[in-house]
């Protein structure tokens, strides 16, 4: 019996969904009789997007049509050779009509094969936890913005919860506001899995003025995010993005879209030369989620206000690359109590921020 698949007018987000709850990090597209048509990995959702395409579309428009596939009934050592050969940890099975069986990951081929912890590229993390959150007073006259309860647990555990299932070892958070409450509930994080060390602003240093506290220089990028953010995002695909593309800062960013609820007309000079009805404008735009290669740091000014922007800014000016990587996951800024009310809901139906 084959495993389940896409079908070709499924849509990327029925892909998305598929590749978030799957080990393989793969989806797979085959015809109504079985017969495979190609993958989908994150990466190929990511270059879709990248390319103005949205998650609306089917997944035939993103697809690998020519993936590496084996045949039932070869060796073992001949599909890690495949995969060996062609960069890739996983691929279709097939039998000898061409219809899919089922994928076959790297680790399922490696003697007692799993996937190894602690092997995420990062040298650690920066989460900024500074802020008042004055825009969900009065929840937040009492408790940090970040310590706010979704599902029973605190904003701020879930998102240390997934950096460190991802390899992270250790992470530093930046405190201003009410900072004793994240102190008090964290500690040095040895109950949460990695070490937690803290930035203490004595004054607000914006989004990015906290590392200038770092007390180490790190050997290889960092992750930096806003500590306000509810997410599925996937670290490791983060990572292989940023030393890709040779970045010396890669910013995360979800796709928005903003419709115009009326007709818009094209002039030129005083004479109308089109009309569009209802547009709508497609835009990438800051998901607060940064990895931040170490020679960025040197563009800090040492304990004074610095925003992620001013970073972005200079790498530019001194023409140093860089890079967006859109995220198709679930993602939410709890920034108002509207946000929070939605991020509740979704967590109470989907389950899927663990």
């Amino acid at each position: 019996m084959s495993e389940k698949h896409l079908l070709p007018e499924a849509s990327l987000m029925d892909a998305v969904r598929a590749i978030e709850i799957s080990s393989r990090r793969m989806a797979v597209v085959a015809a109504g009789d079985g017969h495979l048509l190609g993958t989908l990995t994150d990466g190929d959702i990511r270059r879709h997007l990248l390319a103005g395409g949205g998650l609306e579309a089917p997944v035939s428009k993103a697809m690998n049509l020519s993936p590496i596939t084996a045949e039932a009934g070869v060796t073992d050592g001949y599909m890690k050779d495949l995969m060996r050969r062609g960069n890739v940890l996983a691929l279709p099975l097939v039998d000898q009509n061409g219809k899919f069986l089922r994928l076959i990951h790297l680790m399922d081929l490696e003697q007692g094969g799993t996937q190894a912890s602690g092997t995420l590229g990062f040298s650690f993390s920066v989460i900024m936890a500074g802020g008042e959150g004055t825009r969900l007073r009065p929840l937040t006259e009492t408790i940090p913005k970040p310590m706010v309860e979704i599902g029973g647990m605190p904003l701020l555990e879930r998102q240390i919860n997934r950096l460190a299932k991802s390899g992270i070892n250790r992470t530093y958070i930046s405190v201003n506001y009410l900072s004793h409450i994240i102190e008090g509930y964290f500690g040095d994080g040895r109950d949460f899995g990695l070490e937690i060390c803290y930035l203490r602003e004595s004054e607000k240093l914006g989004t990015a003025g906290a590392l200038s506290l770092l007390p180490e220089h790190p050997v290889g990028p960092i992750i930096v995010m806003n500590g306000d953010i509810l997410t599925t995002f996937n670290f490791d695909s983060f990572y292989s993005f940023h030393m890709i593309h040779g970045a010396k800062i890669t910013v995360a960013a979800i796709d928005h879209k903003v419709h115009i609820p009326y007709g818009v007309i094209r002039a030129d000079g005083p004479f109308v030369t089109g009309l569009v009805e209802k547009p709508s404008e497609r835009f990438l735009c800051n998901a607060g989620i940064y990895a931040v290669s170490p020679e960025v740091l040197n563009f800090l000014p040492e304990g004074k206000f610095s925003n992620m922007t001013d970073l972005i800014d200079a790498c530019i000016a001194s023409n140093l690359s860089v890079a967006v990587f859109p995220v198709h996951e679930y993602w939410n800024d709890i920034g108002t109590p509207d946000d929070l009310e939605k991020a509740r809901v979704h967590f109470a139906k989907m389950e899927i921020i663990k």
